[in-house]
């Protein structure tokens, strides 16, 4: 155990991971050496082989844990011991050549565009500081496309008006330049000059409460729900929805998949591609519905 704390604090202080990451890693890898120390009384972290790494993917799976669980905590297996080869605990890594189990990706849920508009332009909003702000909220979500993390740590130094810009900081901490629009601007403008008159912008950050607070997760996830329970036929409701929105609206209208991978902060093409689908499953729709011999 005493590799894993030191794994974990090098996740930590070097690659500043996240709480949340940093916590799933440290699970995954209890799970595993607790798996060892009960079927291997000779066997520990540095005497595994790829066998006995398939034998605990098997009891995962038999313990009717999903695929995408198992490719996870396996993701966490590979990464702890690709750093010990870095500090030179071991020569070979007993995962190198470990699968997964395959797994079925399911196509994101998302807005369409005339049913955005519906919610953005149509919409009455009441005259109070929270519904204007709710209601920019939900725009900056669908025009950006950035993570609900992302929006409750925007700061009034991130937006760059003479730009038309916002610095956004993603997952482990890198940072992006977002495009806004001449509306979106117009918009935040408003905003901020509505909520500097009220007194309650000193925290520096762009949403608050009305009482100057910081928004908190649950707060951003039931703005967001109760305006897209507005659509009878949406499956999820969730700030996620309206990023998977962005992607899917930006690929359908032509966007290159590599502008869309930087413009979501995505490390991966592999993570952009699953919009890829989306688009193709509407194209099929447009054709099942125009086409005389669908």
């Amino acid at each position: 155990m005493l590799l894993v704390d030191k794994y974990i604090k090098y996740l930590r202080y070097e690659k500043n991971y996240s709480l949340h990451t940093e916590i799933s890693y440290s699970e995954d890898l209890l799970q595993f050496t607790d798996f060892l120390s009960t079927h291997f009384s000779d066997v520990d972290i540095l005497t595994v082989d790829s066998d006995i790494v398939r034998m605990w993917i098997v009891s995962l799976m038999e313990a009717k844990i999903s695929a995408r669980s198992v490719n996870r905590k396996l993701s966490s297996l590979k990464s702890f011991y690709k750093y010990l080869l870095k500090i030179g605990e071991l020569q070979v890594s007993p995962v190198k050549r470990v699968g997964g189990p395959k797994t079925s990706k399911p196509i994101p849920a998302f807005v369409n565009n005339s049913d955005m508009e519906k919610i953005l332009d149509e919409k009455e909003i009441d005259d109070t500081f929270e519904a204007f702000r709710n209601h920019i909220l939900i725009e900056l979500f669908y025009v950006t496309g950035i993570r609900r993390a992302e929006l409750i740590g925007l700061k009034d130094i991130d937006v760059d008006f003479s730009t038309k810009t916002i610095q956004v900081t993603g997952k482990r901490n890198k940072q992006r330049l977002i495009p806004i629009s001449d509306n979106m601007k117009s918009l935040l403008e408003q905003y901020i000059n509505e909520r500097n008159k009220q007194s309650i912008g000193q925290s520096g950050y762009l949403f608050v409460k009305k009482d100057g607070a910081p928004l908190y997760p649950m707060l951003v996830h039931r703005i967001v729900t109760e305006n897209l329970a507005q659509i009878p036929t949406l499956s999820k409701t969730s700030p996620h929805v309206l990023r998977h929105s962005f992607a899917t609206g930006m690929l359908n209208n032509g966007a290159d998949i590599n502008a869309v991978k930087e413009l979501l902060g995505h490390s991966s093409l592999a993570a952009t591609e699953i919009y890829t689908h989306t688009s193709f499953e509407e194209l099929k729709k447009i054709y099942n519905n125009a086409h005389p011999r669908a």
